[in-house]
């Protein structure tokens, strides 16, 4: 990545990059074992795609399926097992060779067609009856994956196909973090520890580590200052590439209690439909823990609160300029009717090929 950026004597500057190398550089993170381990270990991730496939076996049993991104190829099997008569495997990254071996190991090489190319660059023999894709990035959209979803859903999928998942939501809350004050309270101990006093630290930790990162960090019930506010949703069937462009909403909520907000916290759902009760992948502090964790927003300094105080304000999702694929975050908010404040957040470079 070193050979990306350009060095300035003020810092370092990113230099936009084209297309191609944005894709190269995606597609070469999915390359390596760590990331796929990663994936299929997260069981709340895995279990409740196989779940959301199984339930739609009606819609899947004898119907074409395409799988958008693959990767090692377990939704194919997941939907290879539903009953689908032909999946189609896209995953452009050099991991679509391991795929082939684990659908030759599983017997699944006369269903599921492993094609190794990018989404849009490829050509089927029909039509899919369903689409499967797990697409999902930090904070939802980041690595902007969605995008190849809907231009499958425009050439490929047949009307009334089924895509799985087929809605996403996003959500926000204020949250206190006990760790980051505990950061910041360190420096005013070390005098009584060493005998030096390094309390002209604090400020200077403060504005490193709340700073204009998107921090992926899991966030705990406890430290949630508010219910949970649903800013946008998103409808897999109807959503177009230029809503994408911008995805942002408005929320309000009012605190729990006195505490301190320190940031604020974003995450996502994603629904499965079901003949009975929908599906739900839920990446919800308020839920079990999954390899997405939560998007932690920090604000440029602490803010106090009581009982039903007032955060309300807008948030905005876009690809960075950069770098299409990476997201950015722009948060506009009022806390207990106070000054307007605004902030931009972005990826930090450690989440740049993880997912």
């Amino acid at each position: 990545m070193a050979n990306l950026w350009k060095m300035s004597q003020h810092g370092t500057k990113k230099r936009k990059l084209d297309r191609s190398t944005e894709d190269y550089v995606y597609f070469d993170s999915y390359s390596d074992v760590t990331i796929h381990e990663e994936m299929i270990a997260d069981t709340v991730r895995t279990n409740t795609y196989r779940m959301g496939i199984l339930k739609n076996s009606k819609s899947i049993e004898g119907k074409v399926v395409l799988d958008v991104g693959a990767g090692t190829g377990v939704l194919s099997l997941f939907c290879a097992q539903a009953g689908a008569r032909k999946v189609y495997a896209v995953e452009a990254s050099s991991i679509a060779d391991q795929a082939v071996r684990i659908v030759k190991l599983n017997q699944m090489e006369d269903t599921i067609e492993v094609i190794k190319a990018a989404l849009e660059t490829i050509e089927l023999d029909e039509k899919v009856d369903v689409i499967v894709s797990e697409w999902m990035g930090y904070a939802l959209l980041h690595e902007s994956m969605l995008n190849s979803v809907i231009f499958a859903r425009d050439k490929w999928l047949k009307p009334g196909g089924l895509i799985l998942p087929s809605r996403a939501d996003l959500y926000i809350a204020p949250i206190n973090d006990l760790v980051l004050e505990g950061r910041l309270n360190f420096w005013s101990t070390v005098k009584a520890q060493y005998g030096v006093d390094m309390s002209c630290m604090t400020d200077f930790a403060r504005k490193c580590i709340m700073n204009k990162d998107i921090t992926v960090n899991p966030v705990t019930v406890e430290d949630v200052l508010s219910h949970p506010c649903k800013f946008a949703e998103l409808d897999l069937n109807t959503v177009t590439l230029e809503q994408l462009r911008d995805v942002r909403g408005v929320f309000s909520c009012r605190c729990f209690g006195s505490s301190s907000i320190h940031a604020f916290c974003v995450w996502f759902t994603v629904t499965f439909p079901a003949d009975e009760k929908a599906l739900v992948l839920s990446t919800s502090p308020f839920k079990p823990e999954t390899h997405w964790k939560q998007a932690v927003l920090y604000l440029n300094d602490a803010v106090d609160v009581m009982q039903d105080t007032k955060v309300e304000g807008e948030i905005s999702l876009y690809p960075s300029e950069e770098n299409s694929r990476h997201i950015c975050i722009r948060v506009d908010y009022v806390i207990d009717e106070q000054k307007k404040h605004s902030k931009t957040f972005s990826i930090p470079d450690q989440y740049l090929e993880v997912k």
